[in-house]
């Protein structure tokens, strides 16, 4: 049997403008869903409780850079509450990327249970043009339903369960087709079980991680596993280490 052959992939020295290689595909007529996830070498997707400490410094900028293409931004509230988020701020690199829309995406949490301190800045401190959305499913307690709707737009998307696909096609017919999904695992892992995923822009962090932590997706196997296209792998001038892979699910 003859040798198997593989294509080295050596780093390439020619720039290359992030804007460019993460730009959105022209798609009007639906939502385009991209998920940006980290990950160690050794699969886990968080440290000690929270993906930021897999992070680095080019991670980050590409982090804000996909904030910035982005119309909307998908997270779920458990992540919200793990990281720390708060309203999406616009990143000095954004420049000309949001001319035409609001100077910052609006974030998008992902709760059944409505469990939210609708206190927070995170509902309190959003652009007025960019208000915070809660997206939820039909048996969400009423009187946390109601408190939601006074801090935030509210989109009720299916019965027991957020219907993804339904979600996402209301956010479109509000002019929000590029869609960015922050996770967490969880909730990435139920949007791909749904089919809705289009994109996965994976950064592979230079550590070993180990123990029990999630991957990118934790949850039950998908239904019909997604096949995906590598369209990039980008890295750092700086080298830290880090790999910047940018997967297509093919049609």
């Amino acid at each position: 049997m003859a040798p198997m052959l593989m294509r080295r992939l050596s780093p390439d020295e020619s720039p290359a403008d992030p804007a460019e290689a993460y730009a959105y595909p022209p798609r009007p007529d639906r939502p385009w869903v991209r998920a940006n996830m980290i990950a160690s070498v050794d699969g886990a997707a968080t440290l000690e409780g929270r993906s930021g400490g897999l992070g680095g410094a080019a991670d980050r900028s590409l982090f804000s850079l996909l904030r910035g293409l982005a119309d909307a931004i998908i997270v779920g509230a458990g992540t919200v509450r793990a990281e720390g988020y708060g309203p999406p701020r616009p990143g000095p690199e954004w420049g000309s990327l949001r001319a035409g829309r609001s100077a910052t995406p609006a974030l998008v949490i992902v709760s059944r249970t409505l469990d939210l301190d609708f206190d927070a800045p995170v509902f309190t401190a959003a652009a007025p043009d960019a208000a915070t959305v809660v997206l939820t499913a039909q048996a969400a307690d009423p009187n946390r339903l109601a408190a939601a709707r006074e801090r935030a737009e509210v989109i009720v998307a299916g019965a027991e369960r957020v219907d993804f696909p339904a979600a996402f096609a209301r956010l479109a017919g509000q002019g929000r087709t590029r869609l960015l999904c922050e996770g967490g695992p969880r909730v990435l892992a139920q949007v791909a079980a749904a089919g809705a995923l289009d994109e996965l822009c994976l950064t592979l962090s230079p550590v070993l991680g180990g123990g029990g932590a999630p991957r990118v997706l934790n949850g039950a196997p998908l239904p019909v596993p997604s096949e995906l296209g590598l369209a990039h792998v980008l890295q750092a001038p700086d080298d830290e280490g880090f790999l910047f892979l940018r997967y297509v699910r093919k049609r």
